[in-house]
């Protein structure tokens, strides 16, 4: 069978921004069989902006309810039998789609791909990539592709969102996107797609480009705590009931550390607390540690944060 492209867009009041995500769709050297946008309630003029594209992009309007319902929808009408993602606010660069697919041709036995990236601090000028090209080289060591998601995740290798393209039949396989998991909602898709499918193509050299701080985005405007802990929660039994969990756990300590330092900085000193309670088998003890003496004396803060960063950067050696 020949290898038919997708590529779904889930869109929310993205009127500022969606002619960007479009046109670099469109701008690809291997250009898409089709293009789906599904308008996610938006109150804005995004429909009238993607109808005047034409033939080109096919659009579905539906009630708002979240980007999970508005990719599952997009991915139903979908004929291709793979489907790349890109989020309204973001954009391909131009080889993303040409890249991938002959990647994907040279490897046949893989179902998805994913591939660095640019990160873009667009009012401040600023762009840094996701990871240096040269470290993604060395740790694919000659391979297109990373044996274990979960691994290559924790190493800052596995991509987002708008770098991933998948065999249709596996999204369909792994139950699609879970319409409860209002945020994250992307992470679980690819966490459990990952357990029955744990290798994964490869790019090093960014094929995308995610902006970030984008107003009205569909997903971001969920709040992280409710939705953090229930992902993790939700995923601990999961992988322990598929024999996964030591592939896993490496990925949640990882995410949680992450959050944790947000938490801090931000002053939720609460949330933590009850983080780290609720994943006390997650969290290393000297990491407990640390955080139990910046909670309960507020004064060791200057003492302790370096230590605790310390920490945090010896245990990401290890993972």
């Amino acid at each position: 069978m020949s290898m038919t492209i997708g590529v779904v867009i889930p869109a929310y009041n993205s009127a500022s921004h969606i002619r960007r995500a479009i046109d670099s769709v469109l701008a690809q050297t291997r250009l898409p069989d089709e293009i789906i946008v599904a308008d996610d309630g938006s109150t804005d003029n995004t429909a009238d902006i993607v109808e005047g594209y034409g033939a080109a992009v096919k659009l579905i309007r539906r009630p708002n309810a979240g980007a999970s319902v508005a990719r599952n929808t997009a991915i139903n009408a979908v004929s291709s039998n793979w489907i790349a993602f890109l989020d309204s606010d973001d954009e391909w660069l131009p080889e993303k789609l040409l890249v991938q697919s002959e990647l994907l041709r040279r490897n046949s036995e893989l179902v998805w791909a994913t591939a660095n990236f640019i990160y873009c601090h667009c009012g401040r000028n600023k762009h840094n990539q996701k990871l240096e090209e040269e470290k993604g080289r060395m740790l694919l060591n000659g391979k297109d592709f990373f044996q274990d998601y979960f691994a290559a995740y924790i190493k800052a290798a596995a991509g987002w969102t708008g770098t991933m393209i998948v065999k249709r039949s596996v999204l369909i396989e792994a139950g699609l996107f879970r319409p409860e998991q209002l945020r994250f909602n992307d992470e679980d898709m690819w966490w459990r797609i990952a357990y029955r499918y744990p290798v994964i193509g490869y790019t090093p050299e960014p094929l995308a480009i995610y902006h970030m701080y984008v107003n009205d985005s569909i997903t971001k405007k969920y709040q992280v705590p409710k939705n953090l802990d229930e992902l993790i929660e939700n995923h601990i039994k999961i992988a322990t009931d598929c024999g996964k969990y030591e592939h896993f756990r490496p990925c949640a300590e990882h995410i949680l550390r992450y959050w944790i330092h947000q938490y801090w900085f931000d002053e939720r000193i609460r949330h933590i607390n009850q983080m780290t309670k609720r994943f006390d088998q997650v969290l290393p003890p000297l990491y407990k540690l640390a955080l139990r003496l910046l909670t309960i004396w507020p004064g060791a803060t200057s003492v302790c944060m370096p230590v605790l960063s310390r920490i945090n950067k010896v245990l990401r050696l290890r993972l």
